[in-house]
């Protein structure tokens, strides 16, 4: 499963998830980019005004996920096996994930971070 992984470059908890995923990347084959990067609406094809809504992942034959999904897709890129997505389909789980993605998606600027992405890598947002 390759793609790339779209999250908040001005979020501290956001770049220190991409960190760990990126840490975790066993396949080297794991690509993020922040959404903040000039023309993310248009590749993932959203509007603007929903971009920052949660992270998104872009796979090899053009389909977009989103939110829980997003986050388990690229797992299962890092770690060059299905488990999380196949994980991510059984019954309930999907459902509590995406809970558990919400409250924390509407809650990130309160977690602790790191330096955001953007303001250590400014030509990249």
């Amino acid at each position: 499963m390759t793609g790339v992984l779209f999250f908040d470059g001005r979020c501290g908890m956001c770049t220190r998830a991409r960190d760990f995923l990126m840490r975790l990347d066993r396949t080297g084959e794991l690509t993020t980019e922040p959404l903040q990067v000039e023309g993310a609406a248009q590749r993932l094809g959203i509007p603007e005004s929903r971009l920052l809504e949660s992270a998104r992942w872009l796979d090899s034959s053009g389909a977009v996920y989103a939110g829980a999904e997003a986050v388990n897709a690229a797992l299962s890129s890092a770690l060059g096996t299905r488990w999380p997505s196949r994980l991510y389909r059984i019954p309930g789980v999907r459902g509590l994930q995406e809970a558990v993605y919400r409250r924390v998606a509407d809650h990130r600027h309160r977690f602790p971070g790191t330096t955001p992405y953007c303001e250590s890598h400014p030509l990249s947002c």
